[in-house]
C-alpha cells in the first residue's frame, strides 16, 4: 500500500502564490499517473490536474488552466502543484491521487474512480 503525503498548503492573499508536494512511500512511483484534485466545502471532489507516468502529458481543469502547473519529479518521488494567481475559488482541501498501472506511459487521468491511492489532502486557502 503506497503512502502519499502532501504538503504546502496554507493561507495565501487573491493573487498570491503556493507550491504544494505530494511524497510518495515508495520508488514504484515512477510507474504511477498522478493527479491532484480539490474539494470545496458541500462540493464534489473535482480535478485540477493530472499528469501522465512519463510526464509527457498533463490535463488541466478549465479553472486552473493557465494558473496552475503539475509536474513531477521521480527521483524524489514527489509530484507537485505551484499554483499562482490564487483567487478565493481556488480556496478547497487539495488531495494528491496515484493510479496504478496506467495503460501507456503517455496516459493521464481524470475520474475520481481510476485513481488507487490517496493522500490525506492539504487545506488551501484564498483570502480576498
Amino acid at each position: 500500500q503506497v503512502q502519499l503525503v502532501e504538503s504546502g498548503g496554507g493561507l495565501v492573499q487573491a493573487g498570491g502564490s503556493l507550491r504544494l508536494s505530494c511524497a510518495a512511500s515508495e520508488r514504484t512511483f515512477i510507474n504511477y499517473a498522478m493527479g491532484w484534485f480539490r474539494q470545496a466545502p458541500g462540493k464534489e471532489r473535482e480535478i485540477a490536474a493530472a499528469i501522465s507516468r512519463s510526464g509527457g502529458s498533463t490535463y488541466y481543469a478549465d479553472s486552473v488552466k493557465g494558473r496552475f502547473t503539475i509536474s513531477r519529479d521521480n527521483a524524489k518521488n514527489t509530484v507537485y502543484l505551484q499554483m499562482n494567481s490564487l483567487n478565493p475559488e481556488d480556496t478547497a482541501v487539495y488531495y494528491c491521487a496515484a493510479k496504478r498501472f496506467p495503460s501507456y506511459s503517455g496516459i493521464y487521468y481524470t475520474r475520481r474512480d481510476a485513481y488507487d491511492y490517496w493522500g490525506q489532502g492539504t487545506q488551501v486557502t484564498v483570502s480576498s
